[in-house]
């Protein structure tokens, strides 16, 4: 079993992450490349600053049969700007 990283009160740029079992408390990830297979991650009170999500493995076979059964017109991107993420409950 892999451990979770974990990352708290942190201002993070141009760096890359894979989001499978990382946390993120009260952080801002700017211009940042975050790569994602399909595994559990957090993002608490933070925010995504010009970040480019990379789908892989399972998370992007989902994604490519989504797009096949017409459930997404283009693939995922976040916008330009800062993107504020809902706290826990």
């Amino acid at each position: 079993m892999q451990s979770i990283k974990t990352y708290r009160d942190k201002t993070i740029n141009n760096d890359s992450f894979i989001l499978d079992e990382v946390v993120f408390f009260n952080c801002t990830l700017k211009n940042c490349d975050l790569f994602y297979s399909g595994g559990e991650f957090q993002l608490v009170e933070s925010r995504l600053d010009n970040c480019r999500i990379h789908f892989r493995g399972a998370a992007r076979n989902t994604q490519g049969l989504m797009m096949t059964l017409g459930m997404l017109k283009a693939p995922l991107q976040l916008p330009a700007q800062a993107i504020p993420v809902a706290k826990a409950n």
